[in-house]
This record gives structure tokens, C-alpha cells and sequence, in this order.
């Protein structure tokens, strides 16, 4: 065994495992998510081609959604992912298939979500098979991208209005802590073609962020609402999480994961600083449970947390778990550790793999053809909007996925 695998899976605390069962245990899930997909291509078969799976509705039956939602290009990103793992020539077909669908997209400029779109899908097919014309499209895309982006706020907008949860107030800059995580496709279009336009909208966007969405202790908001006229905030509040002052679980691992891949393409140490408070005040939340899956926002149903008067999280009293938000978080953990000291890229790696086993337990990965084919259990997408609560959700398969992916390439 090589000293760095040796570290790596001490590291982990993984006493009772070797490399062996290691590869075993990554062997074994990427054979498991290779079933699930197959499972989910049979069923896709018998519904619209242009519809995406997304979640499952009240019977546990697949969910689907259209290719203009922000979600489609998970699915076929979960297939380049299973083809990387397992060099099935089936997968692989479906991968260009459910790609190519997506190519319309390339010209879509009415929110923000382009870089999960494209990137998540042509991005890794790419990667992985050169093709010229993947390149142009991913480059058109981060035009369409470019086109949300205002110099005098900073940012890039997110959706073209937000109404908020305190009454009838609605704002016409929201930027939400997700929109970090489109600013990759702008950096690989800034590289691809040497056009510093594309750079400069990301750091841009990257700074404002950083500056007005990130709290002092490294948590964070998740809506800022700008002022077109003056670039200044007019409102930090929350579309998903319980209250504007907590901290949404998804939102936070949004910022930990966006954030380190923002140092990646810069090398700008303020990034890194803030990835590593993030994750810090993720990983050191008294709010975590031990099993660190979290909670969907860290500070639900406690005192001096209160959700604006139209948010159903008024209406709920169970504490449900977020499994996307963890999957993210573990994903982000095995890249974030490569850029600090030993100890600290040790102490990250520890957890990271720690993560993964969890979510490979029996308490969120699904039996083989259950959950509707999806891969984890108990996600949640947005309670105050009252929707997709305690179900799988397409992106934490993919971020699992992901997750298992960079693992992998620590083992070999």
C-alpha cells in the first residue's frame, strides 16, 4: 500500500478497513448506481423524451421535469459519472443522448442555473471525450450566462424576481448563495477561449458574494436583494431555508463547495479562507448531528429564528434530515482538502470518507429498484414553499456520486 493511502484511510478512521475493502466498497457502489440508472433509463423509456428525471411524487413513483427547469443536466451527468466508473459502452450511449438533448440550452437566458445545466452534463462530457462541438456549446452557454451579469451590482441574477416570505414585497435582483456554483462554466469558457470577460463576471460575482452573503462567522444568507440603480442591498433574506437570519443547510454546502472551486480556478487566498470558514462552521455546528448529515437549515424551530408569514415552515415540527446538502458537503470536502496544510487536508479527507460510508449506509441509500430509483433517501428541496420534503432528489445522486468519484482517484 502506497503512504499516501495509508493516510488517507487511517485518516478516516477506518480501522476495520484496507485498501481492498475500500476499492470493495467503491466498487460496490458505483455498481450499485450503475442498477439504479439502468433501472430509471427503463422507465424513462416510457415517458416524454424531453423530460428530466427530478424527484418522486406521494406513491414513491419518478418525478420528471423539463429541460428549462434547473435540474436537467444531473441526470446525464450521473450517467458520464457511471460511465467514468464503470466503462459500461451502454451507459456511455446514454450519456451522449441525454446530453445532446440539452443542447437547446445553450441559448437560454431567463435564470441563472446554466452552470448545473450545462456544465453538470456537457461539461463532463467533455471532460471525457474531447468532442469539439461540446466545447462550443458549454462556450455559448456562459454567453447566455453573461448576459444576467450587471456592472453596477456586481452579480450575476438569479431569478428575474423574488417574492418575500413577510407579505407582498418582491425584489427584481435576487442573488442566492447557489449561483456560486454556475460560475465554473464562466471560468472554463474564460480559459477555453481566452475571452477575460467571462473571468472577470465570475470574480466579480465571486467578490459580492463573499462581501454581502457571507456572515462574519462563515455561515450564511441565502438571498440578497440588490438595488439596480445604486448597486447597495436591500434585503438579505431566505427563499428555502426557515428564517433570513438561519442557516439553510443546501446554501451553506453551496458556498463550501462554490467557494473552494473558485480558489481552484484563481488561487485568490481570500476564496480559500472562506471555503475553509464555511466548512469549519458546517463541520463544527453544535446543530450537526453526529452522523453529520444535517438538518435541512441548522437553526429550524429555535428561538429567535422566525419564518415570514407566508413560509409553510411555520407549519412544520419535524426535523428532517438533508441528504443533498450532505452529499455536496462530502464532494466538496475531498477537493477543499488538497489546498491545506497536512493535517487540516487529513482532518478533511477523515470526514469526507466518513461522509460517504454514511450515505452508503442502510439509513439513506436505497434497496436496488426502490425510491423510485433514485439512489439516496431524505433529501429535502424546499419546505417553505411546501415542496419535495423527505424525498430523493436528482442532484444529491449526482453530488453522491461525485463524491464517490473523487474518492476513487485519492485510491488510486
Amino acid at each position: 500500500m502506497k503512504p499516501l493511502l495509508q493516510i488517507i484511510i487511517a485518516a478516516a478512521g477506518l480501522t476495520a478497513f484496507t485498501l481492498s475493502t475500500e476499492k470493495d466498497f467503491l466498487s460496490s457502489n458505483t455498481g450499485y448506481a450503475r442498477q439504479q440508472l439502468n433501472h430509471m433509463l427503463k422507465e424513462t423509456a416510457t415517458r416524454d423524451s424531453l423530460a428530466f428525471p427530478r424527484t418522486t411524487d406521494a406513491a414513491g413513483r419518478m418525478t420528471t421535469t423539463s429541460m428549462y427547469d434547473w435540474t436537467p443536466g444531473f441526470f446525464p451527468g450521473s450517467l458520464w459519472y457511471s460511465y467514468e466508473q464503470t466503462k459500461d459502452p451502454a451507459i456511455y450511449q446514454q450519456a451522449i443522448r441525454w446530453t445532446e438533448k440539452l443542447e437547446p440550452l445553450k441559448d437560454f437566458t431567463q435564470h441563472h442555473d446554466l452552470g448545473f445545466m450545462m456544465y453538470c452534463s456537457y461539461g463532463n462530457a467533455y471532460r471525457i471525450t474531447g468532442n469539439k462541438a461540446y466545447r462550443d456549446i458549454l462556450i455559448q452557454g456562459a454567453r447566455s450566462l453573461s448576459t444576467r451579469f450587471n456592472p453596477v451590482t456586481g452579480s450575476i441574477k438569479s431569478w428575474n424576481a423574488f417574492k418575500s416570505w413577510h407579505g407582498e414585497q418582491k425584489y427584481y435582483y435576487p442573488v442566492i448563495i447557489d449561483n456560486l456554483m454556475n460560475l465554473e462554466l464562466l471560468f472554463f469558457a474564460a480559459k477555453e477561449t481566452g475571452d477575460t470577460s467571462f473571468r472577470h463576471i465570475a470574480v466579480s460575482h465571486a467578490l459580492q458574494a463573499m462581501k454581502n452573503q457571507i456572515r462574519p462567522d462563515y455561515s450564511s444568507y441565502h438571498v440578497v436583494c440588490y438595488d439596480t440603480l445604486t448597486g447597495k442591498v436591500l434585503a438579505r433574506e431566505t427563499a428555502q431555508g426557515y428564517a433570513d437570519n438561519s442557516t439553510w443547510a443546501r446554501g451553506q454546502a453551496w458556498g463550501i463547495y462554490g467557494f473552494t472551486m473558485i480558489y481552484r480556478e484563481t488561487k485568490d487566498p481570500r476564496f480559500l479562507k472562506t471555503a475553509t470558514g464555511m466548512a469549519d462552521w458546517f463541520l463544527n455546528s453544535r446543530n450537526l448531528p453526529a452522523d453529520k448529515v444535517p438538518y435541512w437549515d441548522f437553526n429550524a424551530m429555535q428561538k429567535g429564528y422566525t419564518p415570514g408569514v407566508r413560509s409553510y415552515a411555520n407549519q412544520v415540527t419535524t426535523k428532517y434530515r438533508d441528504v443533498s446538502a450532505a452529499a455536496i458537503v462530502a464532494a466538496a470536502l475531498f477537493e477543499l482538502s488538497q489546498y491545506q496544510t497536512p493535517a487540516k487536508g487529513e482532518q478533511y479527507r477523515k470526514t469526507a470518507i466518513a461522509m460517504l460510508h454514511t450515505l452508503a449506509g442502510p439509513a439513506y441509500k436505497a434497496p436496488e429498484g426502490q425510491n423510485g430509483n433514485f439512489m439516496l433517501m431524505h433529501s429535502v428541496g424546499s419546505i417553505p414553499h411546501h415542496t419535495e420534503i423527505d424525498v430523493p432528489l436528482v442532484y444529491a445522486d449526482y453530488y453522491f456520486m461525485e463524491a464517490l468519484q473523487r474518492y476513487q482517484a485519492t485510491l488510486k
